[in-house]
């Protein structure tokens, strides 16, 4: 039985039995893991208020190989967004966000850039309470990029020019097509703004992103909707940022 060290990110938290909880993290360190927390849901638990989700903590597990739920050791916090977890607004978004890392992250494989930019939409979200819309869309287009299914939109994916400040024609397979190509039927118009958000949401932090998209909330909205879209065929299921909620 290995024992593990690492920084992470509570998602979710479920019942077991009468006693324990099943507890959903992204490590630093180790990907996903699910733990069981024993004696979890008792009054004067050892765990306190570190399982609540958003809470980013520093913990120790023990893992056997041959078993999918690790056994969680003691649980310390380090920084908690409770507070901002009573904004229904708040918790609506990133109970979301925590079901797509759920969805996308690999079980036991690290990510740490995967990692830190959670963390990071999460401390600008607390700082920027008003600007949930753009975190969110920031924390798609990066999920996307760093799980390899972000569309490149630097060229008309036929006739191969290279795309400057101009509309172009969302194709089903959510690459853009430039407005000479495009022959027939009513395809979605990427305006030359979305574009550009597109463009600098992978290039700046998300703080510096909150600012760049401070008065372009219509397109921010828009962009996000593609990438849902985008979300949504991957995972086989609709996403609406909406109807998911966590499990406490």
């Amino acid at each position: 039985m290995a024992l593990i060290e690492t920084e992470g990110l509570v998602l979710k938290t479920y019942s077991l039995a009468e006693a324990d909880k099943i507890v959903v993290l992204l490590t630093q360190n180790h990907g996903l893991v699910r733990g069981v927390a024993k004696g979890a849901k008792r009054l004067k638990s050892r765990f306190g208020g570190s399982l609540e989700p958003f809470s980013i903590v520093n913990l120790t597990f023990f893992q056997k190989e041959e078993r999918e739920l690790v056994s969680i050791g003691q649980i310390e916090i380090k920084k908690s967004y409770f507070a901002e977890a009573g904004n229904p607004e708040f918790l609506q978004k990133f109970s979301y966000l925590a079901d797509l890392l759920f969805e996308f992250a690999p079980p036991n494989e690290p990510n740490e850039r995967l990692y830190r930019m959670a963390c990071i939409c999460l401390e600008t979200a607390s700082a920027n309470p008003q600007s949930l819309e753009s975190i969110s869309l920031y924390f798609e287009l990066w999920l996307l990029r760093l799980a390899g299914f972000l569309p490149g939109w630097n060229a008309c994916d036929n006739c191969r020019k290279e795309l400057g400040n101009e509309a172009v024609s969302l194709q089903a397979n959510f690459h853009l097509l430039c407005l000479s190509c495009q022959k027939g039927g009513n395809r979605r118009i990427v305006t030359a703004t979305e574009k550009q958000i597109f463009a600098v949401a992978q290039t700046i932090s998300p703080s510096k992103f909150v600012e760049f998209a401070a008065d372009k909330a219509e397109q921010v909205k828009e962009l996000s909707y593609v990438l849902k879209r985008i979300i949504s065929h991957i995972l086989g299921r609709e996403v609406t940022g909406e109807k998911f909620v966590l499990v406490t």
